[in-house]
């Protein structure tokens, strides 16, 4: 007798927690965030962003040296000067991970400090064709303001001074999140 009231308990017990499951998610909404920002990306110079920390021995530790690793803590402004106000910061990381050095690996945090968002991050990853004057990518996650954040950013090249190695990026941010 007791062996067949076990199976219908699982039965009850499966089916009232899908139920709750789905009235639980289904009460939640994202909203939907966009923004844009510009990069601060230098290369040379006082105020250095980016550095290679790995490469190939023997070859020439570059951006489109296929194996060359770079660390980077890129300021986050309002607008393309470089004096703008700072809405946050960029830390992370980009790998030359195409044989043909034109592409890369990019994961890196949108860390804000402005008074809105202060705190929270956005993190961003995936596959940067180099040469490209847009590339996308994925948002991976988020955290505070932004948190199990979903979307995707692009990556725009606004300016570009080869001698200088400085380049300002535009990031535009388009992210559902709680």
């Amino acid at each position: 007798m007791a062996l067949n009231l076990i199976p219908k308990l699982l039965l009850v017990l499966v089916l009232s927690m899908t139920t709750f499951s789905s009235i639980a998610s289904s009460s939640k909404e994202y909203k939907e965030t966009h923004m844009s920002m510009y990069l601060q990306d230098f290369l040379t110079g006082p105020n250095v962003t980016d550095i290679p920390v790995a490469g190939v021995a023997g070859k020439l530790w570059a951006f489109n040296q296929f194996g060359t690793v770079y660390v980077n803590d890129n300021p986050l402004t309002e607008g393309p000067s470089p004096q703008s106000a700072e809405v946050g910061r960029a830390p992370g990381i980009f790998v030359a991970s195409a044989l043909d050095g034109s592409s890369g690996l990019v994961a890196f945090s949108v860390v804000f400090t402005n008074k809105e968002y202060n705190g929270s991050t956005i993190e961003i990853l995936g596959n940067s064709k180099i040469l490209d004057p847009v590339r996308e990518l994925s948002v991976a996650s988020g955290t505070g303001k932004f948190r199990f954040a979903r979307g995707y950013a692009t990556l725009e090249t606004y300016f570009l001074d080869i001698p200088r190695a400085y380049s300002i990026v535009r990031l535009n941010i388009t992210v559902e999140h709680k």
